[in-house]
């Protein structure tokens, strides 16, 4: 069992690494259809967007719980 230490590491990840896999499999196809290279062309477009995902989760993430425990109660 992982440390609930790292609980909100984990939770990053795991968000931005199913953000990133959705939206790049849905715009790669979206953007150039299905053929034979697709998966080439989304294995290419999620190398880029992963760490941007997590990237933007990491940094994000605080930001918006503070928002959104301010507009809650």
């Amino acid at each position: 069992m992982i440390s609930k230490k790292y609980s909100q590491l984990l939770f990053v990840l795991i968000v931005g690494f199913f953000t990133s896999l959705v939206m790049t499999l849905l715009i790669t196809f979206i953007n150039t259809g299905l053929d034979e290279y697709y998966i080439n062309r989304f294995l290419k477009a999620w190398t880029v967007s992963l760490p941007i995902a997590i990237g933007t989760v990491l940094a994000l993430s605080p930001i918006v719980k503070k928002f959104v425990d301010k507009i809650t109660k």
